[in-house]
């Protein structure tokens, strides 16, 4: 048996001092009194009063130091998930962008070839940004392979993916959207929206056929405007619909941090990153999504100045939302329960009995000092 206690460990979901104890994996109990009678078997770690969170959960990443999980090799797959560890998240969703159909059953044959062998953040499965988005805001999307929704092409992605494709970002205001809306919800995946020019109405048409998620919200939609709200204010109003954040101080100012939350609350926000590449790499020169990519200053933008994906970390991610006046208890709640509920992860996402022991050790400038997966350290 694999036994090992946390003791001295700061809980950030309660700001108690805690002992947690696992066994093979799974956290056997957690106590908020300090103890000194610890078995032999048990492997002692102290957190000498640091912070511990739950494993945090990517449900949009793209790469890492140096990676592109779309370039149609396994080894990228494999090492984004170490670089994951490296940053507190233990669990992601490898997520495309839009392509031929030809790279993307690569890639998603390279996901089935690799789940199960990672060394590092566990592959939670498949997000499929694209191809069916809007032109008109489109982002860095590759205007080549944008299309129109096609149910029969999404079968056959389905076909190869299996139970892989837990989310689908669409543009549902484009002829077929509607309907793709319900194919994927009558699948059982997550249907989100962004690159997308939908009105209001059309965006309420959206959440009422079944699309329940707005990826990275605000960038790549529809503007709110008092006379056209948009897509947004639809997502405010509907209260099934959660919305991702990039929290870099780039792509969401903190008062528009601070004003998801206050309506949405942690259970309606998730944390991303959104990450290229250039995540844990530093600024340079990128290719990404077939387009050439500058980041400065950590910023990473087509020529044209267009922002395109983001280099934040989830643990940076983290730290700037506490900083953007966010309760931290909720900044955790927004990184690694409610991603762990939309996807249906009953057993992480919370420091609780008989939960996954994917944890994560955090100093005061949230830097991660561990993660652990499983019951593992990495």
């Amino acid at each position: 048996m694999n036994k090992k206690v946390i003791i001295n460990a700061r809980v950030a979901t309660s700001n108690d001092i805690a002992v947690v104890w696992i066994e093979d994996g799974i956290i056997e109990k957690v106590d908020h009194e300090t103890t000194s009678k610890i078995p032999e078997q048990y492997e002692v770690i102290d957190a000498k009063g640091q912070l511990l969170i739950p494993g945090m959960i990517d449900v949009h990443i793209h790469g890492a130091n140096g990676f592109d999980m779309m370039d149609g090799t396994k080894e990228s797959i494999l090492e984004v998930s170490k670089t994951c560890a490296l940053t507190g998240c233990t669990s992601f969703l490898v997520t495309s962008v839009s392509s031929s159909i030809e790279d993307l059953m690569l890639m998603i044959r390279n996901v089935k070839n690799v789940i199960g062998t990672e060394k590092g953040a566990k592959i939670a499965g498949i997000h499929l940004e694209g191809p069916y988005l809007n032109v008109k805001r489109k982002g860095m999307q590759n205007e080549l392979y944008l299309r129109h929704p096609n149910i029969d092409e999404m079968k056959e992605i389905l076909s190869e993916a299996g139970d892989l494709v837990k989310m689908v970002t669409i543009a549902p205001e484009l002829p077929g959207g509607i309907e793709m809306v319900e194919f994927l919800k009558d699948k059982g995946i997550i249907v989100a929206i962004a690159h997308s020019d939908a009105t209001y109405e059309e965006a309420k048409e959206a959440f009422s056929k079944g699309a329940s998620h707005v990826t990275h919200c605000f960038n790549g939609m529809r503007p709110i405007h008092h006379r056209d709200p948009g897509l947004v204010v639809a997502a405010f109003e509907e209260e099934h619909v959660s919305l991702q954040a990039i929290v870099d101080h780039v792509h969401l100012h903190p008062a528009i941090v601070r004003l998801m939350h206050r309506i949405k609350g942690p259970e309606g926000v998730v944390l991303i990153t959104d990450a290229l590449q250039a995540m844990y790499m530093g600024d340079g020169e990128y290719k990404f999504g077939g387009h050439n990519v500058t980041v400065a200053n950590g910023e990473a933008r087509l020529a044209d100045g267009t922002l395109a994906s983001s280099t934040v970390t989830m643990n940076e991610a983290l730290g700037k939302t506490v900083e953007s006046g966010i309760p931290l208890h909720d900044a955790v709640y927004m990184a690694a329960t409610t991603p762990a509920t939309i996807l249906g992860m009953n057993t992480k996402g919370v420091i609780a009995p008989r939960m996954d022991a994917d944890l994560v050790m955090l100093d005061s400038n949230y830097n991660v000092i561990w993660t652990m997966i499983e019951g593992k350290m990495n």
